[in-house]
């Protein structure tokens, strides 16, 4: 494990104070140092791919020198970002094959929809660039197994956007655990709420002159055009995305599974359901409660997307109970409480990083992108999310939509994560349309 000590000299290089992280979020931006420029590609550049746009635009040693997006409306928003921020404007494209092609491009960012995220990265893997892979790692299981082989046959580095594994403060709270300050960890409880609206009822039109609609399918089975699901309610249908588990919970469960320190759930029981606007399109819950049995542990994630009710005065968290105590920890910072619930510690982030919203910006992003950075330039070892460990996070949250599904509890193996008996098959992977398959 990684000290706290070792993380600061690996993230700010021989010459960045520990105070230079408490001034601004603009001081996270030139945090490594100017070696050999890293060119990079960003598949998405809308919502959160134009924060990571501007992350890795600002890194030290790295330019961003493609944009490509099915609606082509958002490359030029992005390029104009890029000239706001003192940035070159990059190369735009719709089809993100056309920046794949080039030789002179290192790294490819794939902020698109879940549906694309394990075929666009091994199409990356295969045009020999890097991969920051937005989470989730995938959209079914089968999809993450098949990343991590190609990952391992290329030979290239996949970071995936669980961006708190680079919170200095999580990783200091997670040392504290590993020391047994809490003593035995057996329970977690997450969550995570919101105030999400109906979407409506869509209406099946002519796709918009500005999207290039077959495209943006890419890898799903083909379907015509609805005009209430491009550019974000695509979450909320299973052709495309993954539901709010996937969306949001697996930061938490990220975090959860490293405070316990195990990879898979022997068991997994769901209770959800849609409760609210029940008459618009909306195919998955919004109101779920998921609760992990691990060997030694329980991790229950509790979602809520359309009642933003605050727990312990936070949007989204993790409670990890201890048998010497207790802590909280998000995004801001951690607390950590003595058995009879009296604050014992307390370490607060100077500059905060957004929690519920759609895009979250702040300094974890570009803690996370220089991590990544430094990882493929050889000058740190320490990779914070590689997607051997991403896609085991990802997979709990799989398993929540499988036993959401099938309305059957899952027992899994502790060695694979996969349900020992044949409920989950026909979940396990999905339908691709004809030669959009992605293979190694």
């Amino acid at each position: 494990m990684t000290s706290r000590r070792q993380f600061l000299r690996h993230a700010a290089g021989t010459t960045l104070a520990v105070s230079a992280l408490s001034s601004s979020a603009a001081s996270y931006a030139r945090i490594i140092g100017a070696n050999d420029r890293i060119n990079v590609i960003v598949m998405g550049v809308g919502g959160r791919g134009g924060v990571l746009t501007q992350d890795f635009a600002g890194a030290s040693g790295a330019i961003v020198t493609d944009l490509c997006d099915p609606d082509v409306r958002r490359c030029d928003a992005a390029n104009a970002e890029l000239a706001e921020g003192g940035f070159a404007k990059a190369r735009v494209h719709t089809d993100f094959r056309k920046a794949l092609e080039s030789s002179d491009t290192d790294l490819m960012v794939i902020a698109a929809p879940d549906h694309w995220h394990t075929p666009g990265a091994i199409l990356g893997l295969q045009a020999g660039k890097h991969v920051y892979l937005e989470k989730p790692v995938s959209h079914n299981p089968a999809e993450g197994e098949l990343l991590i082989k190609a990952q391992e046959h290329h030979g290239k580095i996949v970071q995936v956007g669980n961006q708190q594994r680079s919170a200095l403060e999580t990783i200091e709270l997670i040392n504290r655990i590993r020391q047994g300050e809490l003593g035995d960890i057996y329970n977690v409880y997450t969550w995570y709420a919101n105030n999400r609206d109906t979407i409506g009822n869509g209406k099946v039109v002519a796709a918009p002159d500005w999207l290039d609609w077959d495209l943006w399918q890419g890898p799903a089975p083909r379907r015509d055009y609805q005009d209430n699901v491009v550019h974000y309610n695509w979450h909320w249908f299973w052709d495309w995305g993954t539901g709010e588990t996937c969306n949001n919970a697996m930061h938490e469960l990220d975090i959860a599974r490293w405070a316990i320190g195990a990879d898979y759930p022997d068991k997994v029981e769901v209770r959800g359901a849609r409760r609210y606007y029940t008459e618009d399109d909306w195919e998955m819950y919004d109101t779920i409660e998921a609760t992990y049995e691990f060997a030694d542990a329980t991790v229950v994630w509790e979602g809520h997307s359309c009642n933003k009710v605050n727990k312990f005065g936070r949007g989204r968290g993790t409670l990890i109970y201890g048998t010497k105590g207790s802590a909280i920890v998000d995004r801001n910072g951690y607390e950590i409480y003595d058995l009879g619930g009296k604050l014992q510690h307390e370490v607060k982030v100077k500059v905060d990083s957004a929690t519920t919203d759609t895009r979250g910006g702040g300094p974890l992003n570009t803690l996370h992108v220089n991590n990544h950075l430094e990882v493929i330039r050889g000058t740190n070892t320490d990779q914070h999310s590689p997607v051997n460990d991403g896609h085991k996070s990802t997979l709990m949250c799989h398993l929540a939509n499988i036993a959401y599904r099938t309305g059957e509890t899952l027992d899994c193996s502790a060695e694979t994560g996969r349900p020992v008996n044949d409920v989950a098959d026909n979940l396990w992977s999905r339908e691709y349309e004809l030669g959009w398959e992605p293979t190694i």
